[in-house]
């Protein structure tokens, strides 16, 4: 053991831990779940960290050999070393001022070590005074998660792409597969599966463009100005450089705040981010849920990955599907939280930060995650053709196709008419004694049905 120092006094850290007195009492404090922030939020808070000492080091306000050691141990992290370093549960108070001293102590004890010191020899590399220098949490902590959010939600964008594809394809697939449209649970009017899933692939392409868009939300940030906004205790220098030294590393166009002190406190942009990311929610449920129910009909058949039941033999579930469902509830939920916690921050500062860094990472890996479950999903799914023209040539909305050739009148009269007879024969054949061969066959044609308009 080692003892560290603090205004609270001593606290013993393991020899072999890279952080100090800060994170310890973090950890105590608290002890609340097994949630901690994703690798993307850290390694985005070592390259802010990375940003800042390039800034101090070329204004000269860190010597060279600090800077450099500083910098090295930002890379370490940036590159997906020390991850057990960083054991503080999701959960704290302080607006991320524990995350953001754990950052900065296992940094300096880190470029302390480079230094051919050991750690918790303060005065040569100090958490505070060189790895924080020019900072605060309230500036460094946003600044890090809309940097990892806007890397995640390409990811996600790209993620969209795929599933969309994979719409398409089988939009194509299927296009002269006929089979009935439903409204509230009932039979509505003919269509093609093909059309179906191009309303899928539809859907998707709009998920896409939305994610897509969020980036632009998120890329300006509030980088130097410390506490409130005001760049209070840093050089003016160095709040028009960090943020040109940020562009560079990240290779984004972030923008420095026009009024900082106002995204220091309003989370709103965020706010709005993860509406968009439940609309992708949104999304999944609702064709989860369409394809769960088509497979019930047998109109399109699932292949099944596991055994599904513990008492029932040789029944297989459409557990990939009911999995994404549970992913768009949790993400829908996710939304309320957020909105809550972004509405309730306090004059200049949002004292919940942490909770809206975790709940928002989580909702985007979770939607990337059962975007590629239901992409590989749908991928196998077949469409039962013969059972699609089973319950389509049985269904007596077909008689809505034929609107156009005679009348709402004589529409009604045919139905009552099939009604009384019995219902013996299936309605295809009955339209066509009726009718005729040529106009119904014309009528319910996949190119027909697919055609705006008569």
């Amino acid at each position: 053991m080692r003892n560290e120092q603090d205004f609270l006094g001593q606290i013993g850290i393991p020899d072999e831990r890279y952080w100090g007195s800060h994170t310890a009492r973090g950890i105590s404090n608290f002890q609340i779940s097994d949630y901690r922030f994703p690798h993307s939020f850290i390694k985005a808070y070592a390259l802010v960290k990375k940003a800042c000492a390039i800034a101090n080091k070329e204004l000269k306000f860190l010597e060279e050999k600090k800077a450099d050691a500083i910098i090295f141990a930002c890379d370490e992290i940036i590159n997906g070393h020390l991850k057990e370093e960083f054991p503080l549960d999701a959960f704290q108070g302080g607006a991320g001022t524990s995350l953001n001293m754990n950052l900065n102590e296992v940094i300096a004890n880190r470029a302390i070590e480079r230094l051919g010191a050991n750690k918790g020899e303060y005065d040569i590399v100090h958490p505070v005074l060189d790895v924080n220098m020019h900072q605060s949490t309230n500036d460094t902590f946003i600044t890090a998660l809309k940097i990892a959010c806007i890397w995640q939600v390409r990811l996600l964008s790209e993620k969209c792409a795929l599933l969309q594809g994979v719409c398409q394809e089988k939009e194509k697939e299927f296009a002269s597969v006929v089979k009935i449209g439903r409204t509230e649970l009932r039979d509505a009017v003919p269509m093609t599966m093909g059309a179906q899933f191009a309303s899928f692939a539809e859907a998707f392409s709009r998920d896409r463009w939305r994610i897509f868009k969020i980036e632009e939300r998120l890329r300006t940030v509030n980088i130097g100005g410390t506490a409130i906004g005001t760049g209070l205790a840093a050089s003016r220098k160095y709040i028009f450089k960090v943020i040109e030294v940020l562009q560079d590393l990240t290779q984004i166009g972030l923008m420095r705040a026009e009024n900082p002190v106002a995204d220091t406190a309003n989370t709103d942009n965020l706010v709005e981010s993860h509406g968009i990311l439940s609309a992708c929610a949104v999304n999944l449920m609702k064709v989860s849920n369409d394809v769960r129910m088509m497979s019930l009909l047998g109109e399109l058949e699932l292949p099944p990955v596991q055994a599904g039941s513990s008492i029932m033999p040789g029944k297989a579930n459409p557990v990939e599907y009911e999995a994404v469902v549970q992913v768009a509830m949790r993400v829908i939920s996710n939304l309320t939280a957020f909105a809550t916690a972004s509405g309730s921050g306090s004059f200049q500062i949002n004292e919940f930060a942490p909770f809206l860094a975790f709940t928002i990472l989580e909702t985007i890996n979770l939607l990337i995650n059962a975007t590629d479950l239901l992409t590989r999903a749908m991928k196998k799914i077949k469409a039962n053709e013969e059972r699609c023209r089973q319950l389509f040539e049985q269904s007596q909305t077909l008689i809505t196709a034929f609107l156009p050739d005679i009348g709402y009148d004589r529409a009604s009269k045919l139905l009552e008419l099939y009604k009384s007879i019995g219902q013996k024969k299936n309605f295809k054949e009955f339209l066509i004694e009726h009718i005729g061969k040529e106009i119904v066959e014309k009528r319910l044609s996949p190119e027909s049905l697919l055609r705006l308009g008569y």
